[in-house]
């Protein structure tokens, strides 16, 4: 009898949504069930997830279950007590992202609301697994339980201390390239004189729009062959410099007399072409802690050009990594530098580096999640 496995992601906002796709692919043999909610009223919606389940699914909460996935942003801990059949399945805590490495949380404001950071503490400390998707996102959540701790008028348990330091490491899965080998006539707009440059990011502030901005305005004043595509997911309300970039693209195109870069959202199909076609991805992120978007593109043959902070340095190599301190002008100069070497390289004939994401396959991940679900005695 396959396994049946219940997941529940309490903030099911896009990247959680993947992660939850690609892990049930991984077992397309067991049963899922997974409760989600939608990624709205944060504060609200962290708190009381577990309030809202008891009583609206509980008749689903009460079924049979062989393992309980859950993310970290699922108040585990208040719905296990107020559904206490829970308790007695083998569970698992996912984070995919913490609250202490969020940009703007070093506010006296963010700081002072402990809930939020509170809240997933208690979910890992309920469970009997707790992983990550990244080194570095584990690292940033304990030193940020560390801190908290020292805050507090009475420190954590160093009991519980230890327990989140026993934790993993499981990426979300990369899929394979899905159209083969690089194809650079899929694309009418792939030129041998182009660098073709892909920023494929969420339209929000923590993605840094100000860099790149700057990157934008500098490399198409100087190096007028760099071809730059905004693409990602957009929200009713988004930051101005947007419009900027979108203005200054436009005007290139017209300089030019070629066609201008992409500038908005693509569906899924028309993206995967564009990164299939493009030479260079790049990331200005001030938060991030995977790259999933960094590294599909890397899989599709884009050569990566991101900071060398965040999550970054755990997968790509020095020549994929500019430096990420200083002002959004001299952080811009060594990109559109780089940028140049790049076009200089394309121009020459070569091919570009791209790095070695194996250990990111699904095959390889699927490995580790087995033996995280056999440990737990399911599969």
């Amino acid at each position: 009898m396959s396994p049946r496995i219940l997941l529940l992601s309490a903030y099911h906002a896009q990247s959680h949504a993947v992660w939850a796709e690609r892990l049930q692919a991984l077992f397309p043999d067991w049963y899922w069930n997974c409760l989600c909610l939608p990624p709205r009223h944060f504060n609200w919606r962290i708190r009381s997830n577990g309030l809202h389940w008891a009583y609206a699914e509980r008749e689903t909460l009460e079924q049979h279950w062989d393992l309980l996935i859950a993310t970290s942003m699922v108040d585990l801990a208040s719905l296990r007590s107020l559904v206490p059949s829970l308790c007695s399945i083998p569970s698992v805590v996912y984070f995919h992202e913490n609250q202490f490495a969020y940009p703007g949380n070093e506010t006296a404001d963010a700081r002072d609301n402990i809930e939020p950071k509170l809240v997933p503490v208690y979910s890992a400390l309920s469970a009997d697994r707790i992983i990550f998707n990244s080194h570095f996102n584990r690292d940033t959540f304990l030193e940020g339980v560390r801190n908290l701790s020292k805050r507090l008028p009475e420190p954590l348990p160093e009991g519980a201390l230890k327990k989140l330091e026993n934790s993993g490491v499981l990426a979300v899965p990369l899929l394979p390239a899905d159209s083969g080998d690089r194809d650079d006539d899929m694309v009418g707009m792939v030129e041998a004189g182009v660098l073709d440059v892909v920023w494929n990011h969420r339209w929000e502030y923590d993605k840094n729009p100000a860099l790149l901005l700057a990157i934008v305005r500098q490399c198409l004043k100087d190096t007028p062959a760099v071809r730059f595509h905004i693409v990602g997911q957009q929200f009713r309300q988004r930051p101005s410099e947007f419009e900027e970039i979108a203005r200054i693209l436009d005007e290139w195109g017209e300089s030019q007399g070629k066609p201008a870069g992409v500038c908005g959202y693509l569906e899924d199909v028309a993206y995967r072409r564009l990164l299939h076609s493009a030479d260079v991805v790049l990331s200005t992120a001030l938060h991030d802690f995977q790259g999933l978007a960094v590294q599909e593109a890397s899989v599709a043959g884009c050569s990566p050009l991101a900071p060398n902070d965040l999550v970054y340095p755990e997968y790509l190599g020095r020549e994929f990594l500019y430096a990420a301190n200083g002002s959004a002008e001299e952080v811009a100069d060594d990109v559109v530098r780089r940028l140049q070497g790049l076009l200089a390289r394309k121009s020459n004939g070569e091919k570009l580096p791209v790095p070695d994401l194996t250990r990111y396959e699904a095959k390889a991940v699927k490995l580790e999640y087995a033996r995280l679900f056999s440990a737990l005695g399911v599969g």
